[in-house]
């Protein structure tokens, strides 16, 4: 049989079979070790075969051609990678501006790994109608600055108040979609918005902390009511990239590679090269501080595993 992994557990995948019947898999031993290198050989979004156990049980024996995956180290200390989804049409990454407050280096470094696996991406920054301070306002107005050079869609929401849901749907409709971010953003509860009959633990923010609680536990893919699949993923501190070539990083940073062309040298990283055009772009402005330091960061990052 075929189906559909729609929940994972870690050691168990919930499997949605072609014929809408639904059963607990459990992965065949050989499976398992395939792939040492990743915590978890099989992620929501991926199709499968499997056999039958009973009516309600099955073993996973493959794993069907991947079209895309988002993907990320597991841990900094560690060397194995975990894909948070398979098979996406489209990703959503969920940001704050406050409560809690989403990094820059955290969005950047999501959008060089959607973009590297071919996975269309668009920032939504949720508790939109909670903006209502000068400083807040301001930090908004640069964040769609910054992302509207780069060539990304930022829109704005509210799980509260409904501000934008209905375009949010629109572009969902007939999609399967991820939903990734920071704990606390607010995915579970803008998956309650989009559709209040899905499933979804709920919980407020610790006001106490400004940090959000992990709501949700294990990766679950949901069948909203206008036609769309949504994957909600447990909320992520940090997205380390695994190994990047640093020849091909700035392929990942559009504003950067549109400009990299003009460079003296075809091989210029950007980093110290004279005549770089996209160290000229970023002195005059035309490349946002923030995104040029993180794809230093970034380089950085990279080099530095490689020497060890």
């Amino acid at each position: 049989m075929k189906g559909l992994v729609v929940k994972s557990t870690g050691s168990w995948y919930r499997v949605l079979a072609d014929n809408r019947s639904v059963f607990e898999c459990r992965i065949k031993g050989k499976l398992r070790l395939d792939d040492s290198k990743s915590t978890n050989p099989i992620a929501v979004g991926d199709r499968v075969e499997f056999t039958l156990e009973d009516n309600t049980r099955g073993i996973i024996s493959e794993i069907l051609e991947r079209k895309n995956y988002i993907i990320r180290k597991a841990s900094n200390l560690s060397k194995q990678s975990h894909v948070i989804a398979a098979n996406v049409d489209r990703a959503y990454l969920v940001v704050t501006i406050h409560s809690p407050q989403t990094l820059l280096s955290f969005i950047d470094r999501f959008l060089v790994s959607a973009h590297a696996y071919d996975i269309p991406c668009t920032i939504v920054v949720n508790k939109y109608d909670t903006l209502v301070s000068e400083p807040d306002i301001t930090l908004f107005e640069e964040w769609k600055r910054i992302y509207d050079l780069a060539g990304y869609e930022l829109l704005e929401v509210s799980a509260h108040s409904g501000h934008n849901i209905q375009t949010l749907k629109h572009q969902m409709k007939g999609n399967i979609c991820v939903f990734a971010g920071n704990s606390g953003v607010g995915k579970s509860s803008l998956i309650h918005a989009l559709d209040p009959q899905t499933s979804v633990k709920i919980q407020e923010i610790s006001k106490a902390h400004s940090k959000g609680q992990h709501t949700t536990t294990f990766a679950e893919m949901f069948e909203l009511d206008f036609g769309a699949y949504i994957i909600d993923t447990p909320g992520i501190k940090a997205f380390g990239l695994l190994d990047f070539d640093t020849d091909e990083l700035a392929h990942y940073f559009p504003e950067i590679f549109r400009i990299s062309s003009r460079c003296q040298f075809h091989n210029c990283t950007h980093l110290h090269e004279p005549n770089c055009a996209v160290l000229e772009a970023v002195e005059r402005g035309e490349i946002p501080v923030s995104r040029f330091e993180n794809y230093v960061s970034i380089c950085f990052d990279e080099q530095t595993k490689h020497r060890k």
